[in-house]
């Protein structure tokens, strides 16, 4: 009789399948508890998946790349599969595995010279390393890592490809490359495609008045011990504090239920090496502005260096995305799968408004763009939540004050 099976875990509320990238062992090798099983990458992120009991690998009922669906079986546990726990070993449980932040492996002791080998070959690296080196064709042996532990990070595969493999020049007409797509690209591109497909999107707009918002901005930036604040640190603290007023937006259709999240979670829409993620922020409403900078900021350097974790994607129900930056004059964003509505943010303008007299007064103004699910959201909700967006811009004071539930 087979031992017992690893199976495919959920990681998150819309999970259905997730992608078997990589495999961090083979059949016969002994793990401890938190040694690394294999690689999934799921819509946006890829995830190690650890082995919470020791024991024996069995058979590898999976291979890299494939797509399988929560809960397949994609190993199992030899037939004298026992867990390594103090002196006396005990009976290994189904489906011992759980997925963890991706960490360097640490110095604990191990029982066998084979086991003590196999930890001095392994290459420490991050899942989004790993990726880029697979997709570059480098061999990581050969890259130096800057993490903690030499650890390989996304940016020592930049810096080792720019310095070793520098860009051919070409004379005359520039050649078309090809390439297959990434299985994380391909995830990613099916599940936009679901969304657009399957979720009635609508979408409402407004010019907002940023004037006074910027000039409160600049003011608080003149001090330079305090964290630097900037427009979309302002953006995110002001949706969360509109979305506590307004409850109804904080639902999200899931599988013929409606699920309300919390209105101190809101998705930020970040720009990476491998394309747009929308990581969650997390306790905005007990953040304060200063605190929004420096969660952010911590959390932008993560989702950057492939450092997140399934729980950083889930239980916002709104993302913001701001491309103002960019230049853009109007977004008309997707809304990300799990979530009921996606806030388009664009470039700032001035634009000459009347004043009380009528006089032609020079203003700052962002067009917003909200798309919504029609599921649960209607044009009256959308409507009624950015005209008090645009009204706690204009009166930015307002976000330094403490957050009361009451208003």
């Amino acid at each position: 009789m087979s031992g017992p099976s690893i199976t495919m875990p959920k990681l998150g509320l819309t999970m259905t399948e997730g992608v078997l990238t990589q495999w961090c062992v083979k059949p016969g090798d002994i793990v401890k508890p938190g040694d690394a099983l294999f690689i999934v990458e799921t819509e946006k992120i890829a995830n190690e998946v650890e082995a919470t009991h020791g024991g024996k690998i069995g058979a590898l009922l999976a291979k890299e790349g494939d797509v399988l669906p929560v809960g397949a079986e994609v190993a199992a546990w030899a037939d004298d599969d026992q867990r390594f726990q103090g002196d006396q070993p005990q009976p290994v449980m189904i489906g011992a595995a759980q997925v963890v932040q991706p960490a360097a492996q640490d110095a604990r002791p191990v029982r066998a010279e084979g086991l003590r080998g196999q930890a001095e070959k392994r290459i420490i690296a991050t899942p989004l390393a790993r990726r880029m080196a697979k997709i570059r064709g480098l061999d990581l042996s050969a890259v130096t890592g800057s993490g903690p532990r030499g650890r390989i990070k996304s940016r020592d595969i930049e810096m080792f490809r720019h310095h070793n493999h520098p860009p051919a020049q070409h004379a005359g007409v520039p050649l078309q490359n090809r390439r297959a797509a990434t299985s994380m690209e391909k995830t990613i591109a099916r599940r936009m495609s679901e969304s657009k497909r399957d979720i009635p999107h609508f979408y409402a707009m407004a010019e907002v008045d940023v004037t006074d918002a910027l000039g409160l901005r600049a003011e608080l930036n003149s001090d330079n011990s305090r964290p630097r604040i900037s427009l979309t640190h302002m953006l995110v603290l002001a949706v969360s504090r509109v979305l506590s007023g307004q409850p109804n937006m904080l639902n999200v259709w899931a599988n013929d239920e409606i699920v309300t999240c919390e209105a101190s979670n809101i998705g930020m829409a970040v720009d990476t090496p491998r394309g747009l993620m929308a990581p969650v922020l997390r306790g905005v409403l007990d953040l304060g502005l200063e605190g929004v900078a420096v969660a952010s900021a911590d959390l932008i350097e993560r989702t950057r260096a492939g450092r997140l974790v399934a729980a950083d994607l889930d239980g916002a129900p709104l993302t913001v995305s701001n491309v103002g930056m960019h230049g853009g004059t109007l977004l008309f964003p997707i809304i990300n799968p799990g979530q009921s509505s996606i806030l388009g943010i664009a470039a700032p303008r001035q634009i000459f408004r009347p004043d009380a007299a009528g006089a032609p007064v020079l203003r700052t103004e962002l067009g917003v763009v909200i798309a919504c699910d029609h599921r649960v959201l209607d044009g009256v909700k959308a409507a009624r939540f950015l005209e008090s967006f645009a009204a706690m811009l204009r009166h930015p004071a307002r976000l330094l004050r403490t957050h009361s539930p009451h208003h």
